[in-house]
């Protein structure tokens, strides 16, 4: 960007509004993601048009996309509905990500700067603070932010886009997950070990690690559904 004529550079334009459609998304993914329109829940246009202060066009197009993200689902006769929970879907899910995931780690054992790693320690100990306030939100924020970064730290953008679709269709089943309050410090401390796995350049541990981590996921959400 060229200087001014006082020889500084302009200040940045400020960015666009978000979309009402990408306002809406976010606000009804999110009321998902945290049960607050629970699995089974009937959600019509005109009862979320109100709750969220949005006109009915923007959230008819936001079902659109949730629909692809396989949150939501029309029935016959129901309309559309919060898409349930099945032990088929988790049981899927954690076998790609046991098999994506633990790569992933691999990889950014080898490769992670110290700087990332640097992150994701401070992640951790942000992480026992929420845990120990029960701070469900913060958690799973955390938790989005850890496996972000590793994926970015395996320098693998395929891969990386591969497992943020994942990670986000993961999400509504952490929070049912957290229900558990004893799985809480459970995860920072899953956390930690991955962490201290990176920092030794152990890629076998790493995967290790990281698959602990999503094996004690799945077997305290079975106990939750």
């Amino acid at each position: 960007m060229p200087p001014d004529q006082d020889g500084l550079a302009p200040a940045a334009e400020p960015a666009a509004p978000r979309s009402l459609r990408e306002e809406a998304y976010e606000l009804i993914k999110q009321r998902i993601i945290m049960c607050a329109w629970r699995p089974g829940e009937a959600l019509s246009e005109a009862v979320v048009s109100s709750a969220l202060g949005l006109g009915r066009t923007p959230v008819r197009q936001a079902f659109d996309r949730l629909m692809r993200d396989g949150l939501v689902e029309v029935l016959p006769r129901k309309g559309i509905i919060v898409r349930p929970i099945s032990q088929d879907e988790v049981r899927d899910m954690v076998e790609v990500r046991l098999l994506n995931e633990g790569f992933c780690a691999r990889l950014a054992a080898e490769r992670a700067e110290p700087q990332t790693l640097a992150a994701l320690a401070a992640n951790v100990a942000r992480g026992v603070e929420a845990a120990a306030e029960r701070d469900v939100p913060t958690l799973m924020a955390l938790d989005r932010e850890f496996h972000g970064t590793i994926s970015a730290a395996a320098g693998n953008p395929v891969l990386g886009e591969i497992l943020r679709n994942l990670h986000e269709r993961a999400q509504r089943v952490w929070f049912v997950s957290l229900r558990d309050r004893e799985h809480h410090r459970r995860v920072v401390d899953e956390h930690g070990a991955i962490v201290a796995a990176l920092h030794s350049r152990d890629a076998d541990a790493a995967e290790q690690a990281v698959r602990a981590h999503i094996q004690s996921f799945a077997d305290n959400l079975k106990r939750q559904l």
